[in-house]
């Protein structure tokens, strides 16, 4: 639990870090990384950040990407506490 807190902190704030970089003209993180990001766990932060800093919200491909992740996600949780629970 500490790691998902962990990547969802660092990617919220990369999303913020990158929303800035956007306003202002400057270099940007890949998407791929802000992926990346939310598929070693931090996808909460991902889903805040992206409300919070009005970020990424008009890019269909980026965000269907997000939701396959936190579904991949939800569905490595269910498979592990079924296996707990047999």
């Amino acid at each position: 639990m500490l790691g998902y807190l962990l990547a969802s902190v660092m990617t919220f704030v990369t999303y913020g870090i990158d929303k800035r970089r956007a306003t202002r003209g400057q270099w940007r993180v890949p998407e791929a990384t802000l992926q990346t990001m939310s598929l070693c766990g931090g996808f909460v932060g991902a889903l805040v950040g992206r409300r919070t800093f009005r970020h990424k919200l008009r890019k269909p491909h980026f965000t269907i990407v997000l939701y396959a992740i936190v579904t991949l996600h939800a569905l490595a949780w269910v498979v592990w506490w079924t296996q707990i629970a047999v």
